[in-house]
């Protein structure tokens, strides 16, 4: 038994994605489709194996040459796609006189390839196309004996035979009332070659309607019990994927698991365009992180959610332990923390103390957050910028502000350039006196999870090398609490101190950066508040909008009266 995995096609369904990964290199479980395929292949008796290219050819050569099968497998690159059917035409040298397997690159499914040829080999007609019932793609016509009668659309065309005198009409009057899905499973006899012409396109399908004009006979196998997926598009790959990766994701977690009922439900999301999934089997619950499939091969936001947390983790810093996790996908399992982030304790709590003590909680392992999250640290894991630096505040915050909040959210037409030079000044002072180390960078209470009395850290992907003060300053002017101006003092005094006995730095200095850091924050908060809420549409976002005009004017308040004249009155003049 021989075989032609098809996999030349260019998989515009799953556009943009394979525009860097052609459609079989797309992996299950880290394994590429194709590699599933071949080994499946090989385990049903298959003797040797031909794959057609076209689409990013060498990517899959490059694949097939690293691989290690026990069967010869080989590839032939087409320059000019041939179609399905031309392409099995285009491989006639390799065939021999015995039927062959012919399958597409992009199914999933447990079919018995073995019980498929054997089903062959036993009736005797010239092809076999495994079915499905998939109502999707339901257009395959069979009769009660289970014979293809025809394929929807232009199925009454009359097709000439490749020996003219037995030209004919398909047959009128077929019990053809079910349809079925063509699986792209196929095992053909040598005969079927005949039908097919030499150097042109072709489709399979124009075949096997030309053959039943010609009163050959196709035969149909239906499994009886199977699993099948066409994974041509994002939805139905993302599909395949959450189906496979579950399981491991939940055995891992919990090595006793053995349920293979699993409850999906949808929390609430968040700025990003990440989406967020509880899975719940049994008494056991994990939380999956759906970033998106991957649309670059460098590295992405998965990429660095995935190196960032399991480096945090290792630590043993308060992040929650990253369970298993595909980055083709963009799928991240991880431990389940639970609904109560800091944001609902200190909005639901009235005691000052309590929210003090809290908060000194959370600083101190802020700190060490900062300090042990910055050793070992590799700057090559990050997906933005592996620095937070003079030039990033002037981009993505001080623009961000400009552009996004006052342009896009207020339609005030400012110019960045009349600013620039104070601008240039904040940026300049918030990496004054700094104290370097590893810097989440959106480090606020709706990203500080609380279970069992304990905080978590989340949404650590942006992580950097930078100013511990700014994580600060994130966590004290943040919108979602609106914590008093005196209780942020307070709260700025205590992170000083201690970061002080820790290593040693001036106080003061570190309060002077602070400030900065914290009109740089305030700055970039209302950036993306603006953003989400006008381009993403996520109004949620814009009832924390005046909070965050309250603190900016407050931290000017603590600079120098004439220190920044230009963006004190702008400020001014939006309350």
């Amino acid at each position: 038994m021989k075989a032609l995995i098809l996999a030349a096609g260019l998989g515009t369904r799953l556009l943009p994605y394979t525009e860097h990964t052609p459609k079989p290199l797309f992996p299950l479980g880290s394994r590429p489709l194709i590699d599933i395929i071949i080994k499946g292949l090989e385990a049903s008796g298959c003797e040797s194996i031909i794959i057609n290219t076209h689409h990013l050819h060498k990517r899959i050569i490059d694949f097939i040459n690293s691989g290690k099968y026990s069967i010869p497998v080989i590839t032939r690159h087409e320059p000019v796609i041939l179609g399905t059917g031309g392409a099995i035409k285009n491989v006639s040298d390799f065939w021999d006189n015995k039927p062959f397997i012919v399958i597409n690159s992009d199914i999933f499914t447990d079919i018995d390839l073995r019980e498929v040829y054997s089903f062959h080999m036993r009736h005797g007609h010239p092809a076999t196309l495994v079915l499905t019932d998939y109502e999707e793609f339901n257009n395959v016509q069979v009769d009660d004996d289970n014979f293809i009668t025809g394929f929807d659309k232009s199925n009454s065309d009359s097709f000439p035979c490749p020996d003219s005198s037995k030209n004919i009409a398909p047959e009128s009057g077929h019990r053809d009332k079910k349809r079925f899905a063509f699986t792209g499973i196929q095992v053909l006899s040598p005969e079927v070659l005949n039908f097919i012409p030499a150097n042109k396109f072709s489709h399979s399908i124009d075949v096997y309607r030309q053959m039943l004009a010609c009163g050959k006979k196709i035969y149909s196998y239906i499994p009886l019990k199977h699993s099948w997926n066409d994974l041509g598009t994002p939805e139905r790959y993302k599909e395949a994927a959450i189906g496979e990766l579950t399981p491991r994701a939940f055995k891992a977690a919990f090595p006793d698991y053995n349920c293979k009922d699993v409850e999906i439900s949808e929390l609430k999301g968040d700025g990003s365009d990440r989406r967020w999934f509880r899975l719940t089997s049994q008494n056991n619950s994990l939380i999956m992180a759906d970033h998106g499939i991957r649309r670059t091969l460098s590295i992405n936001e998965t990429d660095s959610f995935i190196a960032i947390g399991e480096h945090l983790h290792d630590k043993g810093l308060p992040v929650p332990r990253i369970i298993f996790h595909d980055s083709f996908s963009g799928l991240v399992f991880l431990e389940d923390l639970g609904d109560t982030k800091l944001q609902n304790i200190i909005i639901n709590s009235g005691k000052r103390s309590e929210i003090l003590s809290w908060y000194k909680q959370a600083i101190d392992l802020l700190v060490e957050l900062s300090l042990t999250g910055k050793k070992d640290f590799d700057t090559s894991w990050t997906y933005q910028s592996p620095y937070y630096n003079s030039d990033l505040i002037l981009e993505k915050e001080c623009r961000y502000f400009i552009d996004s909040f006052l342009g896009g959210y207020l339609n005030k037409e400012i110019d960045f350039e009349e600013f620039k030079n104070e601008f240039v000044k904040i940026a300049s002072r918030a990496m004054e006196h700094q104290v370097t180390g590893f810097m989440h960078r959106d480090m606020q209470s709706r990203n500080i999870m609380v279970k069992d009395g304990k905080m978590y850290f989340i949404d650590f992907q942006g992580g950097r090398v930078g100013p511990l003060q700014y994580d600060l300053a994130s966590l004290l002017v943040d919108p979602y609490v609106c914590l008093p101006p005196g209780l942020r003092l307070e709260l700025l005094d205590y992170c000083a101190g201690t970061i002080s006995s820790a290593i040693g730095i001036d106080a003061d200095k570190f309060r002077l950066c602070f400030k900065y850091c914290s009109i740089a924050r305030n700055l970039q908060i209302l950036g993306a508040f603006g953003h989400l809420s006008r381009v993403k549409g996520k109004v949620f976002f814009e009832k924390y909008i005046p909070a965050a005009l309250i603190t900016l004017k407050e931290s000017f308040i603590q600079l120098e009266k004439d220190e920044f004249p230009k963006l004190k009155s702008l400020v001014d003049n939006l309350l």
